[in-house]
């Protein structure tokens, strides 16, 4: 049976059609290695967008059944129920050989997978799709992108909101209507592929313990060790590794994995040392000491200087800030040792402020529109792009339902895009468009009530707090323009006042996406689309900031990937506070894309849009990360 009118019939031609599988879980919390599944509901859906099947139960997880306000799901209702080891089974054989959907589907995917692992079953999903990330490249004209909103939107009844059925079955609403607009926009569906998850795979390490020091700088000769310091150790040891590394942490010291020029002392046997660290402590004019001696200066090391704990506002920010900063140096690489860029925070000029609702329409003529720019080079689109921001628009990096504009440079015209977008019947332009400031025509396009805020490269506002409650969860996104031959992955780097990691493990990335404490993660949305995840309130005070940067693989460029767009949003499916539009110039392998650190007691978001012509591995080891050659 078909859930929405005729009008929102599921294509079924251009990759549209498939075997679908619509899941909705809730759970006892908000982390799946830790919480459980309390019900969950699969519907399946045929590539014609029949309906083919429906289970749904609940079931026992054998613990607290966490925040029943939300979900409605007490212990006593649980009671009796099956475990979820009983019903994997029967959920398996729906998802067989289907695509996995759900809203939020990272969510939903990495709950089933832990709860499968712990039945001690595979889980047997290939591709998953998620609503969430389909609606962002969509871009409806909603207020948020939560699962009610979307369902008000597309005409979908919603009759219980948090009940695992009724929430799949109007997420199959969702589904038909979102692929409907996805093919009248020609957009191609972000599937993500799912390998095989192991337990092993996704069991995580027990977080350590970040130093509660500063770092008063390097150990001096006949000085002292004091509290912060940071210590490297390589080379065989008379005592056990884990004893000195434990005994130093005792001590307030900080542990690091590998050198940099922060770092206070490397402790050494090996006085003709080859390793890795010793070479670079050598480079570097770090101390070097034997383990002697570092045992003697253990046993009185003076106290150091304590981080600032950021306090939390409790008061909503209702005035945003546009600062501008000074542009960063780009750094040639050498072959010996390629450049990484040290990210610091400049020094504040007077801010210059929004523009007031009431500013002239002549100082923001394309203020609420949305602008693709097709054709020309790299440097002349991305000189459209900066220039549309300068006359109060968006600048789009692909072709949604929100874009009201098509600005055509030389060869534009010739863009696959353009097909749908006659069709759309969207007005287009040439350059000189873009050169005279002249207000824009309306457009009968439906626009949100409130567009979310531009930011130009080197922008920052501070992230809003709202009054009571729990500190919302940031979503930062990335996304840019499908194209096959290359892949960009998004990475983070947790960092403290001397730019550097406090372990490896604060290095975020396709490998590692969730740091010890689970304050940072990489969710991936689709192959043109990946988020990270920040709970500001949970970082520890020796974290000043959170760069977030994407890097390419492969001999490509982000001159041949083109302009990528970076969104914050408070929550997984909240209001898109702001957005940018970056554009690197023509050989950069990797670009800052935002830097989210503390000032006072907000956090701050900076668009960089600063890139580099090194690779991953470089931009990692400029930030203390230690790199496997």
């Amino acid at each position: 049976m078909s859930l929405v009118s005729s009008s929102l019939n599921t294509p079924t031609t251009h990759g549209y059609a498939h075997d679908w599988a619509l899941v909705d879980v809730e759970t006892s919390g908000l982390v799946p290695r830790r919480d459980r599944v309390l019900s969950i509901a699969v519907i399946t859906i045929g590539p014609d967008g029949e309906q083919t099947g429906e289970f749904s139960t609940l079931c026992d997880p054998g613990c607290d059944p966490g925040p029943v306000a939300v979900h409605g799901l007490t212990a006593e209702r649980l009671r009796g129920a099956p475990s979820f080891a009983q019903v994997a089974g029967r959920i398996g054989a729906m998802l067989q050989d289907r695509v996995l959907v759900a809203h939020n589907a990272q969510f939903d995917y990495d709950f089933l997978a832990h709860e499968f692992a712990r039945a001690r079953m595979w889980l047997p999903v290939s591709q998953r799709l998620c609503t969430l990330a389909l609606n962002r490249q969509v871009d409806p004209p909603t207020d948020d992108m939560k699962l009610g909103t979307l369902a008000a939107h597309y005409g979908i009844p919603q009759r219980r909101a948090h009940d695992a059925l009724d929430d799949t079955r109007v997420l199959a609403g969702i589904l038909r209507a979102s692929l409907r607009e996805a093919a009248q926009l020609d957009l191609p569906l972000p599937l993500v592929t799912c390998p095989p998850r192991a337990e092993s795979q996704f069991t995580p390490k027990p977080p350590k313990t970040p130093c509660a020091y500063r770092n008063p700088g390097r150990l001096t000769a006949g000085g002292p060790l004091r509290q912060g310091m940071k210590i490297a150790i390589t080379g065989e040891t008379a005592h056990a590794r884990a004893e000195l590394v434990g005994r130093a942490v005792a001590a307030g010291l900080n542990m690091m994995s590998s050198v940099s020029r922060h770092t206070s002392v490397l402790v050494t046997n090996e006085q003709a040392s080859d390793s890795a660290k010793a070479r670079r402590a050598l480079a570097e004019g770090v101390p070097v000491i034997d383990e002697h001696t570092f045992l003697r200066l253990l046993a009185g090391v003076q106290p150091g200087t304590v981080h600032e704990a950021t306090a939390v506002a409790v008061t909503p920010v209702t005035r945003r800030e546009l600062e501008p900063v000074v542009k960063r140096p780009e750094l040639a690489p050498t072959a010996a040792a390629p450049a990484v860029p040290v990210v610091s925070t400049p020094t504040p000029v007077p801010a210059a402020r929004q523009p007031a609702p009431s500013a002239s329409t002549s100082d923001q003529p394309l203020a609420g529109r949305r602008v693709l720019v097709l054709g020309g080079t790299h440097a002349d689109a991305s000189a459209a792009r900066t220039r549309v921001v300068e006359l109060g628009g968006s600048a789009a990096v692909n072709l949604s339902a929100s874009v009201t504009d098509v600005a055509l440079l030389e060869g534009g015209d010739g863009d696959r895009r353009m097909r749908r977008i006659t069709a759309l019947g969207l007005p287009t332009h040439g350059l000189r468009w873009l050169a005279a400031p002249t207000a824009a025509a309306p457009t009968d396009k439906a626009l949100r009530p409130q567009e979310p805020l531009v930011v130009p490269r080197g922008g920052v506002i501070d992230l809003p707090v709202t009054r009571g409650g729990p500190a919302p969860e940031w979503y930062v996104t990335a996304g840019w323009a499908p194209q096959s031959g290359y892949d960009i992955d998004v990475v983070a780097f947790l960092l403290d006042e001397d730019e550097q990691v406090t372990f490896d493990e604060d290095f975020v990335f396709y490998g590692a996406p969730e740091s010890p404490a689970g304050t940072v993660r990489l969710l991936t949305g689709g192959p043109a689309e990946q988020t990270v995840a920040l709970d500001l309130a949970s970082l520890p005070p020796s974290t000043r900031k959170v760069v977030v940067a994407a890097a390419i693989d492969g001999a490509a460029t982000f001159g041949t990937v083109g302009a990528i767009q970076i969104g914050a949003a408070p929550g997984s499916n909240g209001a898109l506070l702001a957005r940018a539009t970056l554009d690197a110039a023509t050989t950069e392998r990797t670009l800052l894309l935002a830097e989210i650190y503390r000032r006072g007691p907000l956090w701050r978001l900076r668009a960089v849009g600063q890139g580099y012509d090194h690779g991953l591995d470089a931009l990692a080891r400029g930030y203390g990360v230690d790199v496997t050659d």
